[in-house]
């Protein structure tokens, strides 16, 4: 059976996914409803998208351009991982990194 708080929050948790305007979209409209459903996948999003961006300058920048590809590959796996469990309606942590999204980013 499908929770209720996941079924109201799914599309804009789906919405979340989709770049940084698809976070920024879904964390607006959520501020009203204030859904937990789509402020996990809002806190989610925000620090994979802070992931992508360090992979992009600070990997990039020091580490090299196939260090960047391979860890682009794991975060988009990641990416994938976190769609499925919003489709799914069902809170899936990014691996690794996920608890701490929760932690950081709970005032939102």
């Amino acid at each position: 059976m499908i929770n209720l708080t996941a079924k109201e929050g799914k599309t804009l948790a789906i919405i979340a996914h989709f770049w940084v305007f698809g976070t920024l979209i879904s964390w607006f409209l959520n501020l009203k409803d204030q859904n937990s459903f789509t402020n996990f996948y809002v806190r989610q999003m925000i620090g994979w998208h802070l992931l992508v961006f360090l992979n992009g300058w600070l990997i990039y920048n020091f580490l090299g351009g196939f260090i960047k590809w391979v860890l682009g590959v794991i975060l988009v796996f990641f990416w994938f991982m976190s769609l499925l469990g919003a489709l799914s309606s069902r809170e899936r942590l990014t691996p690794v990194f996920g608890t701490y999204f929760q932690d950081w980013f709970k005032s939102l």
